[in-house]
């Protein structure tokens, strides 16, 4: 029989990859891996934000990250350079954050869980916060398919057909601040990128389409989740880092069977 804590652990790792799946597709497309590193470690500056008014740590998260993903699309939309704009945003955002967290009296926290994650301590709450949100991305995703894949694929052609490429670049913005607060306790800030950007690409050599990919990627990130999850129980290992092992061992293993179907 299975420890209460595994099952809700496994639950929370699968409704992530719901979310992470469809999204990391786009941000492996559009080449936006820094730009996932920028608004994760914009959710340690949440973090500190909530402690200090007392507000919950999801919703913390979620407004900071929405904001710094906002300021980082406006700054690069004016001309800036994506990658200074990135690289002042992730690290500035995260020694604030730091900084921030240690100025906040009367709070044990422990910092760990939010750089590596601690899926093993999540509640009931935080599942049914994970599934509300995955599907709350997956739904989006579903809705604005056509227009997001089209402004992806070519933005002359999108402004074309009338879509409007800079409305799409911000809907996959408020979905990624979004995914960023539902992963922030199961995989932490250091590694939400990772969950992102490896299952989708390891289900890149396989798919034959862009539909397959994203249900590869999901796919794929549900089992990183569960055998990330098994080899943390088996052999002592921290779970977070272990989730993101599991999706990089996959990765290798779809690299080489994409070059022998070739």
């Amino acid at each position: 029989m299975l420890d209460d804590f595994l099952i809700r652990a496994g639950l929370a790792g699968v409704g992530v990859a719901g979310a992470t799946g469809p999204l990391g597709v786009f941000v492996v497309w559009r080449r936006m891996a820094y730009f996932g590193d920028a608004t994760a470690h914009a959710a340690i500056l949440g973090v500190a934000l909530a402690l200090a008014v007392d507000l919950p740590i999801a919703t913390g998260t979620l407004l900071v990250a929405g904001a710094m993903a906002l300021t980082v699309a406006g700054l690069t939309g004016r001309g800036w350079a994506a990658d200074t704009v990135l690289g002042v945003a992730a690290h500035g955002a995260l020694a604030v954050g730091l900084v921030a967290i240690s100025f906040v009296q009367g709070v044990r926290l422990d910092l760990q869980s939010y750089l590596f994650g601690d899926i093993l301590a999540v509640s009931r709450g935080d599942i049914a916060f994970v599934w509300g949100g995955a599907l709350v991305v997956a739904g989006l995703i579903a809705w604005r398919w056509n227009r997001l894949l089209l402004s992806t694929v070519n933005t002359d052609l999108a402004q074309a057909a009338g879509i409007r490429p800079g409305r799409e670049a911000l809907v996959l913005t408020i979905a990624l601040a979004l995914v960023v607060a539902l992963s922030l306790k199961i995989v932490g800030a250091l590694l939400i990128s990772a969950l992102l950007i490896i299952p989708a690409a390891a289900a890149r050599p396989l798919a034959r389409s862009p539909e397959q990919m994203v249900a590869g990627a999901t796919a794929i990130g549900a089992v990183s989740a569960l055998g990330g999850l098994w080899a943390s129980a088996h052999w002592d290992t921290p779970a977070g880092p272990s989730i993101v092992s599991a999706a990089v061992a996959i990765f290798a293993l779809t690299v080489v069977a994409g070059r022998l179907r070739r």
